[in-house]
């Protein structure tokens, strides 16, 4: 008597074709969330990485304009420079006289310090001088501080007769503040006050425009 087999077990081809296409878009969509995923996170680093460099330049003219000091200094020509000057008619955006430079080694130096900012090739820097009044050769050390920076504009304020609110209460109205502060022609520029405040305007290529209120401290 013949023994009647059981048909061998398996899939179809369209099983097969059925079961790839089914793979095929659960790792599609997988993907996709992954890919998500990971644009978010670089996005996420790229934004925090450059509002650390935002706030770390910000840092240094705060820093800078905290410890303003009421030193002139005498440029590399010999002609006095006052303690502090800037703005579109200065030779540099923002110049100016600080102390606290720190010396751990403790050098044969003066606690003051000369410090420039500017922008050049759409970037942000710092310039120091070793010494407050300069020679010929003095070269100064030059730190980058931000890039994408398409301007900076600086007002002063002058006096407390020009403070003035804006329409909204939290702002203060500087379009009447002069945009450089620099000595008169004739006058010794040695002699020129320094502002009571300045308001900062950075123009950044890709955030757009950062304004900064600094004040001054009394003297």
């Amino acid at each position: 008597m013949a023994v009647k087999r059981a048909p061998a077990a398996g899939f179809t081809l369209v099983e097969v074709l059925v079961a790839l296409a089914l793979t095929a878009v659960i790792a599609a969509a997988a993907y996709t969330g992954l890919s998500t995923v990971i644009s978010g996170v670089e996005s996420t680093r790229a934004v925090a990485q450059r509002s650390w460099e935002l706030n770390r330049a910000l840092m240094f003219i705060s820093r800078d304009l905290r410890q303003f000091s009421q030193r002139p200094i005498r440029d590399e020509f010999g002609e006095f420079e006052p303690a502090l000057q800037g703005g579109a008619a200065a030779r540099f955006l923002l110049s100016l006289t600080r102390s606290g430079w720190h010396n751990p080694n403790g050098h044969p130096r003066s606690a003051l310090q000369r410090v420039n900012y500017l922008v050049e090739d759409d970037a942000l820097w710092r310039e120091s001088y070793p010494v407050l009044d300069r020679a010929a050769d003095t070269q100064p050390q030059r730190v980058l501080l931000l890039d994408q920076v398409l301007d900076l504009q600086l007002r002063f304020l002058a006096d407390l007769g020009q403070l003035q609110s804006s329409s909204t209460a939290t702002e203060v109205d500087t379009r009447d503040w002069p945009d450089s502060w620099v000595a008169n022609p004739g006058e010794p520029a040695a002699q020129l006050a320094a502002p009571l405040a300045l308001e900062l305007r950075l123009e950044l290529a890709d955030w757009g425009e950062v304004k900064r209120l600094y004040v001054l401290p009394p003297l």
